[in-house]
This record gives structure tokens, C-alpha cells and sequence, in this order.
């Protein structure tokens, strides 16, 4: 495959307040191995430097074209824009997010699997995350050997808590063509609206997946994702998908017990949260979130689950200790995140 002359890809950062890390983010595709590319970046009404460094590099390079929303969009609904703006002629749509980077040979190593592999629809790799002191390398399960899933498979094994390999907009490559015939790609409005989509549009298509870290996330205290730990919105979530997609790549019962077993997950994480001093925006997320798909919040299954960790700690004092002592550390952390975020 010609670097260029091969299909076209469109790049897209959607961005908003990244001008610390834009310029990083930039350079990463224009050091592509592979150079039939067109690069959008579509500023999100910033209002700090972004959207000053975006035309600096647009005046470089012609292959580079910049947007600006007039007012602020939320995240998703700025992404879906994003993909509207792809040229008509690309083969392959890649996103770059504005404050994460992607190696050299990340476009040519996804592009070239996908064209030896025309069921392909999405590509993903793995992804190193970090940022301070903590360091890991996510979508990894996989056997070496599997480059290419059946869209039903990959499901399957994602909505069962089985694989972890969807999603993270950096790591992935999506055929164009599935962005073109849906009228929002990214299906609903939740900051996990990249996984929904993995799920959407692989219901007729293929994944396929290079064994080699190709993207770069970096992890602050100032993104979105931060905010989805913070709530761990992730749990609603996968329940969302299951009770959107599941019928798809599940049987009734197997959806009817998945989605049980999430409901537990999700009560036990809001017990184990009654002892971490959370406000009352937290409360009301939940509550909000658990009535958004169909169910009530049960203070009594609540109640029940505080008794049984209180009953837990008072049985494990090391246990306790290690609690109290991380949400003193993660309090100061985060406190000093905002110190330096305001004093910036």
C-alpha cells in the first residue's frame, strides 16, 4: 500500500481548552508514515489559545482544515459535528483527541489492516494511558493471534464483561462509510457514547485489531473521562448498552442476567460510596441515571448494601484504614488539581 496514493483517511479532533497539548496532538499526524490524510479540527468555542495554534498549523499545511463552533457544544454532540465535516471521499475516519497523540506508524498500520481485510468496519489497537504516576496500557485480552472478530463475537464478549477492547476514540479507526449512514455516529449523549457505537455499527461488520500500542491518552484531572470515573457513570452505562443492544448479540436470558448482575455491581458501588463523603450531585446523578433506564432507586437495596460493608469493615480494620487512607490521598490530589488548574 502507497503511503500516498492509498485510500484517503480523515482525521478529526474535536477540541475544546487544549491549547497545552494541541500542539503535541498535531504534530503526531503530521509525523504519519502514511500521508494521504485530510486533518479537521473543529474548535469547540474555546476560550483559551486553541483555536490560534489550529490556524498556525493550518497555514502550514493545506491538507489541514479548522472549524469553529460559535457556541459551546456538548462533547458528543461536537464530535457527531466533527464527522459531518469528513470529505466524501474518505475511505477511513480516524480521531485524534485534542489533549492525546498517535505514534508514527498508528495510520498505516490500521489502514493496512483494514484493506487486507474489507469486512473490517472498526480497528482498534492498544492504547498506553498515563499521566503523573499512573501508567497502564489498555485493550489488551486479545489473543495475538486474532487480528480480525466477527462484529457478533466482539459484542458478545463486551456485553458479558468478558473483553474490554472497544471503544477509546484515539485507539480506533472507523470506516467512513458507517459514519456517512448514521445520522449521528456517537448514538447517544453520554461520554460513553464511543463503546455504543462500537456496538451499533459492528452488528454487520467486522473488528479488527493490530497487536501493537499506536495512541497515546493522557491522563489529568481536567478531562471528561476524570468526570465519568468520578461518578463511575460506566456501570449505567453497560447497562444502557445492554438494554439498547443486547437482543442483538444475546439471548433474552443472557441479557435479562447481565443486566442483573450490572444492577449488583452498580448497588454495591453506591453502598461502598456512602462511606466516601460524596455530595449530593453525586445522590442525584444516580438517581437521575437509575431512573434514565426505567428503575427507581431503591433506598432499601441501598440501605441493605451499607449494612453489609459496614459489616465487612468492621470485620476487616486493615481494610478500613486503606479506604480512609486513599480518599484522604485522592481528596488532596484532586484539591491540588484544582489549585493548579485555577492558578493557570
Amino acid at each position: 500500500m502507497n503511503s500516498k496514493t492509498g485510500p484517503l483517511v480523515s482525521v478529526v479532533t474535536p477540541v475544546y481548552n487544549s491549547g497545552e497539548f494541541l500542539r503535541e496532538c498535531i504534530e503526531s499526524v503530521l509525523s504519519q508514515t502514511y500521508e494521504n490524510w485530510e486533518y479537521i479540527i473543529l474548535n469547540n468555542a474555546s476560550t483559551d489559545g486553541t483555536l490560534d495554534i489550529a490556524e498556525e498549523y493550518r497555514r502550514r499545511d493545506s491538507r489541514i482544515r479548522v472549524f469553529s463552533n460559535e457556541t459551546l457544544l456538548p462533547n458528543i454532540a461536537s464530535h457527531n459535528k466533527a464527522f459531518g465535516l469528513i470529505s466524501e471521499n474518505s475511505k477511513y475516519c480516524k480521531v485524534v483527541s485534542g489533549d492525546d497523540w498517535i505514534y508514527s506508524e498508528c495510520l498505516e498500520k490500521m489502514i493496512g489492516l483494514a484493506e487486507e481485510n474489507p469486512s473490517v468496519g472498526i480497528v482498534g489497537a492498544y492504547q498506553l494511558s498515563g499521566g503523573r504516576d499512573i501508567w497502564y496500557v489498555r485493550n489488551v485480552g486479545l489473543p495475538y493471534s486474532h487480528t480480525v472478530v466477527s462484529g457478533r463475537d466482539i459484542c458478545r464478549a463486551h456485553l458479558l464483561g468478558m473483553q474490554r477492547v472497544l471503544g477509546n476514540p484515539t485507539s480506533v479507526l472507523y470506516r467512513s462509510d458507517l459514519i456517512r449512514n448514521a445520522d449521528e455516529f456517537f448514538p447517544n449523549p453520554t461520554q460513553e457514547a464511543d463503546i455504543s457505537a462500537c456496538l451499533k455499527h459492528l452488528r454487520y461488520a467486522d473488528f479488527g485489531f493490530v497487536h501493537q500500542v499506536l495512541a497515546h491518552e493522557r491522563i489529568h484531572y481536567q478531562r471528561a473521562t476524570t468526570s465519568s470515573l468520578e461518578f463511575n457513570a460506566y456501570v449505567s452505562a453497560e447497562i444502557s448498552d445492554c438494554q439498547e443492544y443486547g437482543d442483538w448479540y444475546l439471548s433474552k436470558r443472557e441479557r435479562e442476567e447481565r443486566i442483573g448482575e450490572l444492577l449488583d455491581q452498580y448497588y454495591s458501588y453506591l453502598s461502598a460510596s456512602a462511606f466516601k463523603f460524596k455530595n449530593k450531585q453525586f445522590w442525584g446523578y444516580h438517581a437521575d441515571r437509575l431512573r434514565d433506564l426505567g428503575y427507581q432507586f431503591d433506598g432499601r437495596r441501598l440501605s441493605m448494601g451499607i449494612a453489609a460493608k459496614t459489616f465487612d469493615l468492621i470485620l476487616n480494620p486493615k481494610e478500613t484504614i486503606q479506604m480512609l487512607t486513599g480518599r484522604i490521598r485522592l481528596y488532596y490530589m484532586l484539591r491540588g488539581a484544582r489549585a493548579t488548574s485555577k492558578g493557570g
